[in-house]
């Protein structure tokens, strides 16, 4: 079974957006809006984390598989400066988000085959805030990029 490889590519996916998600907020705080949503963002992908340890604990988890430069996401190690560089690095944002998301998509189809009720209802819960996420940072992105794009520096 290879569902341990998915169980620890989610794990450190969404370490990596919550690390990314407050990294931004950080690196943004004049934008109100984005430091304090990321921050929220953050700590909801922490508690995903935590919404998967008893499912971890049952299944496993491998932190590295035989291909693992292909099973990852780097996160955000620094914020770009001013309305380009919010645009580029809620786009970095929306990536991992892509990526968590379609993760979730396929632990969803592993419960739905395992009949893994209690997975089932863990992967509901926070696939729909992942896309929630995605939604909040297409939304924000199209916010920003007339500014970014249009006005001169």
């Amino acid at each position: 079974m290879k569902l341990p490889v998915y169980l620890g590519l989610l794990h450190r996916s969404e370490q990596t957006l919550a690390a990314s998600f407050r990294q931004v907020a950080e690196g943004h705080g004049a934008e109100p809006d984005v430091y304090h949503l990321c921050r929220s963002l953050a700590d909801q992908c922490e508690a995903h984390e935590q919404a998967l340890t008893p499912v971890v604990d049952r299944y496993g988890e491998v932190e590295e598989d035989d291909e693992p430069e292909r099973l990852h996401a780097d996160g955000l190690a620094e914020t770009r400066s001013g309305p380009v560089g919010l645009l580029r690095d809620l786009q970095d944002l929306y990536l991992l988000a892509s990526l968590v998301d379609i993760t979730w998509t396929a632990v969803k189809q592993a419960a739905q085959g395992l009949r893994d009720r209690e997975l089932i209802d863990v992967v509901e819960r926070c696939e729909g805030e992942t896309r929630t996420q995605l939604h909040w940072l297409s939304t924000r992105m199209k916010q920003a990029a007339p500014q970014a794009l249009l006005v001169a520096d």
